[in-house]
């Protein structure tokens, strides 16, 4: 290690000798120049103080000319971004506009079959209860999927009768015996269930597939684009034989090489059903105003009139539910103007994102002319040895710094 560093002091020295007077006189130069100037920044003579603040000038002016790209860069950058943020929040507020508006459709829906349940409380009032069955045996086979349970006619169960676990729907009665009935489940292959897929409202039909799914059918072309894995199926009440909004399962989109599939998982898995619920629904006849005032008149003897206060008290609570519903629609119309207000601000920053941009490009067109008028300004200038030139900022002047100094063109 010592010898070689011996030999490269040996090389910087040779070559330092080999070096002609001339390169020693200009290095002595060079020294005694800094050695001077050292020395006069040290003295505070009026033309080393304006010498220092023209150098200072010189390298302000300098880096701020050229801090001007990057501090244009960071600028766009950060108006692109903001510009992003503000668009991905357009987009979500614009969702959030549209589900509101499905839900006051739907509204719309549930106060209008509100209003047919009230005509038809004109003439009866259907009650509903439901009573807990057992269920003693489970056919389980590839083609048929049914129960039978505990009850039967002994316990007004018909043929119809809905069948539940806990509050999902399960299947209806197809049989009735006196004391037990037969329940086709809805994932049997002869089940066919109208229903409703929220929230997007779309009517379609449920069949069984004889497993533990649900597939979607008979839909109009065009509204499957609509579907998503966020849907839920309902009942639809079309045909009568099912009450509308009993929630069945959620919607699930399979794909393959030639078509997309749309079934649905049912809430509940009859593989494990126990217990249900049959909904045993008994019609009261309501009687008119006449009768009810001669039935008072007999000092309330006959039982009817409590039923009758009981459907006035059912009939009263149907039109509270319909208040609330006007309510909540009250709500949602508020809540709509002011999502559009939203809207309407967020295209309004758009609109303000959009002119920053295009003053970005007017400042990178002027950055532009600056790069060159600091190369050619000095041959558009007019002075005393350039007589073909033109005044500082005039067109003339632009367009020669713009032409790269040429003139006449």
């Amino acid at each position: 290690m010592a010898s070689s560093r011996d030999d490269f002091i040996i090389a910087i020295r040779s070559a330092f000798l080999k070096k002609s007077t001339k390169q020693k006189f200009s290095l002595l130069t060079l020294v005694l120049i800094s050695v001077l100037i050292i020395l006069l920044s040290s003295l505070d003579f009026k033309i080393i103080r304006y010498l220092k603040i023209g150098i200072s000038e010189v390298v302000y002016r300098s880096s701020f000319v050229v801090s001007i790209p990057e501090n244009l860069i960071k600028k766009s950058v950060k108006d692109i971004v903001d510009y992003s943020t503000f668009y991905k929040i357009y987009k979500k507020e614009k969702n959030e506009l549209n589900q509101l508006r499905s839900n006051n459709i739907s509204s719309e829906i549930t106060q209008f079959e509100n209003k047919e349940l009230k005509e038809l409380i004109n003439n009866y009032v259907s009650s509903a209860d439901k009573i807990l069955a057992k269920i003693i045996v489970d056919h389980d086979s590839p083609f048929l999927k049914s129960i039978i349970i505990n009850k039967g006619s002994k316990d007004n169960i018909k043929i119809g009768t809905n069948i539940y676990d806990q509050s999902y729907l399960v299947g209806r009665v197809i049989e009735v015996n006196y004391k037990t009935s037969r329940v086709l489940l809805l994932s049997d292959l002869n089940s066919n269930v109208p229903v409703t897929i929220a929230p997007q409202n779309i009517q379609a039909i449920i069949t069984g597939a004889g497993d533990e799914y649900g597939q979607i059918k008979y839909i109009k072309k065009g509204f499957t684009n609509d579907f998503s894995e966020q849907s839920i199926v309902y009942t639809s009440g079309t045909g009568a034989i099912f009450k509308s909004g009993i929630p069945i399962g959620r919607l699930k989109i399979s794909e393959d090489e030639k078509s997309k599939n749309y079934i649905v998982e049912f809430y509940s898995d009859f593989s494990q059903l126990k217990y249900v619920f049959a909904e045993v629904v008994t019609e009261t006849e309501i009687v008119s105003v006449d009768e009810k005032n001669s039935q008072e008149k007999d000092n309330l003897k006959n039982p009817m009139s409590a039923k009758l206060k009981i459907l006035e008290d059912e009939i009263q609570i149907i039109e509270e539910t319909n208040s609330k519903f006007k309510d909540e629609n009250e709500n949602l119309k508020s809540e709509v103007n002011r999502l559009n207000n939203e809207i309407l601000n967020f295209e309004n920053q758009i609109q303000s994102q959009k002119k920053t941009i295009s003053q970005f490009d007017l400042d990178k067109k002027e950055l532009g002319f600056l790069r060159l008028n600091l190369e050619y300004g000095h041959k558009c200038r007019k002075t005393f040895l350039n007589i073909k030139g033109f005044a500082v900022g005039t067109s003339e002047y632009k367009k020669c710094v713009l032409n790269k100094g040429r003139i006449n063109e």
